[in-house]
């Protein structure tokens, strides 16, 4: 008899973006006469930089040529590419890492779930609540998540985010191991300032904690006074593993690239007591898990540290945050309560009519056209709440816009 891991049993019988593709599959086979626009999706238009693709078919051409060719690279990633992020993230914006804490993989969502093999499975874990729902479900496989209880899991402790705080988690009343922060937040597209993460750090320092800080959308932060990465925290070194991808700044949603930054002064310990740093730890687990990111991939992710693909970087965020700022002045406008679209390409909608968030996820596709992505999905707090993305080009934009505004004006008619 194989055996298997019973902590699948716990989990949503479907992902919440496997759920929503479904549901969008159902809705074109029936040949719906509105034309969908996906604002659910936090997937990229594209097209990439043409640094990239130019750096990408050097790659490639490296492989097709004796001298140059690459065949298993370093687990923990190339030089070229750990040296480069080191000066530009972090080295120009006054951080001291070493590049032997950088490790290059194959996209921030991988990182986060495999970061589990190397912590216990009795740690307590506090995740903000809504939240990337991955966050707990990669705790449940690895069985940190204790008894369902409602929609809840018993072993898990939820940040509440509301309006009322400006969508930043509160502190928890009890102990926790591991604390996921994301900023900007997905989904609510809230930025956590300087005084929030102070707080988290002197919470993990004073608790023992570990942070994973989740930034993968630090590239759309515009107010230069919000921090970009939590080692712009004092000590946060000592507590934080953070992590970043190129998906979503790049365009490398197929691509893959992303990663992760575990400071050497960052300990942990075995369940004798004894010390180890979660760096070495890492690095274990990386070599014998993984054998590194593509070289073509790590080529294409270092032209975005040009002149040309900062530019490229930079245009391409721009894009997407002029999206979003349309579609929150939009619902703004509707009196909605609403939050992103300023530093992050996502908006954060909650209706003023009472609707649930599938009401409203139902209502907007059925009668506009348009798929969104259920609050509710995110966490409990999530409800009544819906996500839209700003991930489209403008036409599709401009056009979700002028649907969505028609229901909510003919909404707002039939409430009086």
């Amino acid at each position: 008899m194989i055996r298997v891991n019973d902590n699948f049993r716990e989990l949503p019988s479907v992902y919440l973006f496997t759920q929503i593709s479904r549901i969008l599959a159902k809705y074109r086979e029936e040949e719906s006469p509105i034309p969908l626009i996906r604002m659910d999706i936090g997937d990229v238009p594209g097209p990439i930089a043409n640094c990239v693709a130019d750096a990408m078919h050097k790659a490639v051409n490296d492989l097709t040529n004796l001298n140059s060719f690459k065949g298993y690279g370093p687990e923990q990633g190339y030089s070229f590419l750990r040296e480069i992020i080191y000066l530009k993230d972090y080295k120009e914006r006054g951080i001291d890492i070493d590049p032997s804490v950088i490790f290059i993989s194959d996209g921030a969502k991988c990182d986060l779930g495999n970061l589990g093999d190397i912590l216990s499975k009795d740690c307590k874990v506090a995740v903000m609540d809504p939240s990337y729902p991955a966050y707990i479900d990669d705790n449940v496989i690895d069985g940190r998540e204790g008894k369902l209880e409602g929609n809840k899991y018993s072993a898990i402790t939820y940040l509440k985010c509301k309006a009322e705080n400006n969508f930043y988690p509160e502190l928890p009343d009890n102990q926790v191991d591991i604390i996921y922060l994301c900023s900007p937040n997905n989904p609510t597209g809230s930025v956590l300032p300087k005084e929030e993460l102070k707080k988290w750090v002197k919470y993990a320092k004073e608790n023992h904690s570990l942070i994973i800080f989740d930034s993968a959308y630090e590239a759309y932060i515009r107010h230069t006074d919000l921090p970009k990465s939590i080692y712009e925290i004092e000590g946060a070194k000592e507590v934080a593993i953070e992590i970043r991808s190129f998906s979503k700044t790049g365009g490398f949603t197929g691509i893959r690239c992303g990663y992760s930054v575990v400071p050497k002064v960052l300990t942990g310990y075995y369940s004798n007591g004894d010390k180890v740093e979660l760096n070495s730890l890492w690095s274990r687990r990386q070599t014998t898990k993984f054998n590194g990111a593509s070289y073509i991939s790590q080529r294409g992710a270092e032209a975005l540290y040009t002149d040309e693909g900062r530019k490229s970087v930079k245009e391409m965020t721009d894009r997407f945050i002029y999206n979003a700022s349309n579609l929150r002045k939009l619902f703004e406008d509707a009196g909605w309560s609403v939050t992103g679209g300023t530093d992050s390409p996502y908006v954060w909608a909650g209706n003023p009519f009472g609707m649930s968030s599938y009401e409203i996820f139902e209502t907007l596709l059925k009668e506009c056209g348009i798929s969104t992505t259920p609050g509710s999905g995110f966490g409990e707090e999530g409800e009544g709440y819906i996500r839209l993305s700003g991930f489209n080009t403008k036409d599709n934009t401009d056009r979700a816009i002028e649907r969505i505004g028609k229901w909510l004006n003919d909404t707002k008619h039939k409430s009086r």
